[in-house]
């Protein structure tokens, strides 16, 4: 034993409970401690059964992912959790599993193992190593189908979502819930079982189900996977041990599942996949922010402007709970905002994301005004007007006026200056970007936008409230576009000029889609309007150098009223449901353009789209870093994957680059440069980190340095 496992005698019957906060994760002390807390257990007559449990909230939430990288590293040889599992399921005593909170992971395998498994109301057990972009590698792949049938176990293990505890007990998953103390009832029924003949859950085969009927089922899971997680190599690899459970004795199975888990644990995909765990965890933590550093309190807000962001944001906080006023200054503007929050949550209760009940009580939470009534009151303000900057100086100017002392004033702009903003206040230290991704009350990023004055309680405040929102919280610094827009905008440049030079707008979005992103470029400037652009870049059309190209093509769409979807016309045409349908005419404008500018057609191969589109993107991250407005490379690649449809077992666009090896991008995009000028020239940080044989990730800032 350690301190991280305790053994107690309650009368004939062991209790071993797991105390690893603060989610009980198997790490090698306390897989340890088991091996050791089972071994005395077995071996001394006074035990008649076995108990384990968990301290805390928790059973067991799984594996420690930190010891993967271990096993990819050769540190360790990742057999500990196997042995236990057989030490356990082998017992010469009953083991009763007494399972609160969760059982993921490793933790359901090792529950598995067991010989009975008891769980209170609340709790929950899954399978979600493939979000990790593994499979279930002790067992859970062979044991699961066992208990729980063949297609839920298919489902479990491929799609990765925990099953409730009443679920789980008629599926056979549990052999009870326990409504009252859950070791005492857990260690009553060890009791009754003890001297008995002891089941193990390897030996049972009644739910492995007939040749016929798994073959449909694995064919239709295999489709499903193949549609719903593109590209992914786990989902697949996962349904192939479920289905090896069906066709071979246990012990070939398990040596099966251990060589696709090995597959999976050394592949690009998993390492990306694991970098994005831990990555949205680390973008939390704010170098020159102490944890100590005083919050805020956020127990009221305000919204102004019920457009699509007004609307989207406002829902946002009811949904957290917290009661929102939304302004609009015209009653039909406010009708219009107020009617899209209904359906929004309509449609939620409709797909089952919400009960009727939690939507309605939500709605109560909103109340719509047009006038300033009630500001005073108000903790925190966000203000969603039109992208212009005398628009929000003027919003900010009256709220400065009419805000209490202390209330945070919040700007959800997506590239205006945040100073500027914040200098036509009498309160700059107050003032910050919150910039929302749309729609809000889906997208999970939040670009927290530091300003020059924005003080640390107001940051602090702003990173906390962003996980009671539900979203992922990432500090960025006051530049042109932040992070996400200012390298989305060479993303979607190299995109058009592709188009001008003769690519066809769907091979652009088909070989940015086959390469993994949520959308293509273009379809995605359609759905965001392409005239949001246009206005962007007419307001800063003075900053640019009259003898660099620039991309003309959705200009000139959006001056023919092609504004994407809203339009029903801007890269595609869309139908009555907005399904985009090709347009020669668009094909046709391009030629006829390009032709009047001097630019040739010619065929272009789908990797030199996506190496331009995507070196784009990391050539202007490495000058974000550099330049200190991301604090670190994991942060861009968190706020890509959530915001802009990065695939995420590629990583992010920075993790992706040290995928490929800094070497090659710094020279293909210096071969970019030959071909197509400055705009490519390579950033100072991507030519000093390839020249050096090193990483992104292993850039670090100097100590102290903050999102500038």
């Amino acid at each position: 034993m350690n301190d991280s496992v305790h053994l107690q005698n309650h009368n004939e019957i062991a209790v071993i409970t797991i105390d690893n906060p603060p989610v009980n994760a198997l790490s090698p002390a306390v897989i340890e401690g088991l091996l050791a807390a089972f071994a005395q257990s077995e071996a001394d007559d006074t035990v008649n059964a076995i108990v384990l449990t968990g301290a805390g909230k928790t059973f067991i939430a799984g594996a420690d992912i930190r010891e993967f990288g271990k096993i990819v590293s050769g540190q360790s040889r990742g057999r500990a959790l196997l042995d236990l599992i057989d030490r356990v399921e082998n017992c010469r005593k009953p083991v009763i599993m007494a399972i609160h909170g969760t059982a993921f992971g490793g933790g359901l395998e090792l529950a598995m193992a067991g010989h009975y498994r008891l769980a209170d109301p609340g709790a929950q057990v899954g399978q979600p190593e493939v979000k990790l972009g593994l499979i279930p590698g002790a067992g859970g792949t062979q044991r699961l189908p066992r208990l729980a049938g063949v297609a839920k176990a298919v489902e479990m293990c491929a799609e990765g979502n925990p099953v409730k505890a009443e679920d789980a007990a008629r599926l056979g998953i549990l052999d009870g819930m326990v409504r009252g103390d859950l070791v005492a009832e857990a260690i009553t029924f060890a009791r009754e079982v003890a001297g008995k003949s002891i089941p193990k859950t390897r030996e049972r085969t009644e739910k492995l189900g007939d040749a016929s009927q798994n073959a449909a089922i694995f064919a239709a899971a295999r489709e499903t996977a193949r549609k719903k997680q593109r590209n992914l190599i786990a989902p697949l690899a996962a349904i192939d041990a479920v289905e090896a459970a069906t066709q071979l004795p246990f012990d070939e199975g398990i040596a099966l599942e251990r060589r696709l888990f090995n597959e999976c644990l050394f592949s690009d995909q998993s390492k990306a996949l694991i970098h994005v765990f831990f990555g949205e965890r680390e973008v939390a933590r704010v170098p020159d922010i102490p944890k100590e550093t005083p919050t805020l309190p956020v127990n009221t807000a305000a919204v102004v402007g019920a457009g699509t962001m007004g609307s989207g944001i406002a829902m946002v906080f009811a949904n957290a709970g917290i009661p929102v006023l939304v302004k609009e200054t015209e009653q039909a503007a406010l009708d219009r905002g107020l009617a899209t929050i209904q359906k929004n949550y309509a449609n939620s209760v409709k797909r089952g994301r919400f009960t009727q009940q939690f939507a309605d009580e939500r709605m109560q939470l909103i109340t719509p005004t047009l006038s300033y009534d009630g500001f005073s009151q108000i903790d925190m303000v966000i203000e969603a007007v039109f992208e212009g900057m005398a628009l929000k100086k003027q919003v900010f100017a009256e709220l400065d006026r009419m805000c209490k002392p202390g209330a945070i004033l919040a700007s959800n702009t997506s590239t205006l200056n945040v100073d500027e903003i914040a200098a036509s206040t009498s309160r700059p230290e107050s003032v910050i970007g919150t910039h929302f991704f749309s729609p809000a009350n889906v997208m999970r990023l939040l670009e927290i936008v530091r300003g020059r004055a924005s003080s640390k309680e107001v940051v602090a405040t702003c990173m906390q409230l962003a996980k009671k929102l539900g979203k992922v919280g990432v500090l960025v610094g006051n530049c042109r576009g932040f992070v996400g827009n200012r390298m989305f905008h060479p993303y979607i440049r190299e995109a058009t000029f592709l188009v001008e030079e003769g690519a066809s707008v769907e091979a652009v979005d088909k070989a940015l889609y086959d390469f993994g992103m949520a959308m293509g470029p273009l379809a995605t400037g359609d759905l965001a309007g392409l005239d949001v652009g246009w206005r962007i870049r007419k307001e800063y059309r003075h900053l640019e150098k009259p003898d660099v190209r620039q991309a003309f093509a959705a200009d000139r769409l959006c001056e023919l009223g092609r504004y994407g979807q809203k339009t029903g016309a801007g890269w595609y045409k869309y139908d009555e449901n907005r399904r985009p349908i090709p347009d020669p005419a668009v094909a046709d404008l391009v030629r006829r353009w390009s032709a009047e500018a001097g630019i040739p057609h010619r065929e272009i191969p789908s990797q030199e789209i996506v190496e331009r589109c995507i070196y784009a993107l990391v050539n202007e991250g490495a000058r974000i870093l550099e330049e200190g407005y991301a604090l670190r490379a994991v942060d861009i690649d968190i706020i890509y994957i959530n915001g802009y449809g990065f695939p995420a077992y590629r990583g992010g666009p920075m993790w992706y680059a040290d995928t490929v090896g800094l070497r090659r991008v710094y020279d293909r995009i210096c071969e970019f440069e030959r071909q197509h000028g400055e705009l490519w020239t390579p950033a100072p940080l991507l030519k000093k980190l390839a020249e050096s044989n090193r990483t992104f990730a292993s850039f670090i800032r100097e100590p102290g340095a903050t999102a500038a």
